[in-house]
């Protein structure tokens, strides 16, 4: 079910933030929403992460970038994406190599959040986290709130700093992507037309 107004309403509420703030961080972040078109949780794998993780787990990923290129790589290569049609057949590579490694390297649900976040949504494990988000988008709404409070980014979208909530959740290389435009466009969009979702 996707989120609706009023579910949006009360996330604005909550953090004491303009409504089309929020939908604006969710239409930049998944675009499609927070499921697949097979109704899986949305992800995007991240080999960079994935990459730092299994070193972390003691597990050399060097032999794998060999055998799987696109898997793992030391630095952010966006060309290693791919579509989104494979981000679920890449966590399911990466999970038979590490599970707790790929958990953490991607990001799940409307919002993108990444697994390594787990912790700042309230979650004592990545698997109880991402099990919480594919129940529905309005739980990946309400882990959205709880971690733009522990992050305290409520504050930049609040006062609508997007270059500032740009840097804080998408990281200092947002603007060559940029993050930031994308997100001023958006809300504007959505402020033009308040009963729009996503």
């Amino acid at each position: 079910m996707s989120i609706t107004q009023l579910q949006f309403q009360a996330t604005s509420d909550r953090l004491l933030v303009d409504i089309n703030a929020i939908k604006a961080v969710a239409k930049v972040e998944s675009g499609r929403g927070g499921f697949d078109s097979q109704g899986r949780l949305t992800l995007l794998f991240e080999p960079h992460i994935f990459w730092k993780y299994l070193w972390r787990e003691n597990i050399d990923p060097r032999s794998i970038k060999s055998s799987d290129p696109n898997l793992v790589n030391p630095i952010w290569d966006k060309n290693l994406y791919g579509k989104s049609s494979i981000q679920w057949d890449k966590l399911l590579r990466a999970r038979a190599i590490n599970t707790q490694a790929a958990n953490l390297s991607a990001s799940f649900g409307a919002f993108q959040i990444m697994g390594f976040n787990y912790q700042l949504c309230g979650f004592a494990s990545a698997e109880l986290f991402i099990s919480y988000l594919s129940q529905s988008e309005s739980n990946q709404l309400d882990a959205f709130c709880t971690y733009l409070m522990r992050v305290q980014l409520d504050d930049e979208l609040r006062l609508f700093d997007w270059k500032g909530f740009a840097r804080g959740y998408n990281g200092k290389y947002y603007w060559k992507n940029q993050y930031d435009i994308k997100l001023k466009n958006a809300y504007e969009k959505f402020k033009a037309n308040p009963s729009l979702l996503l």
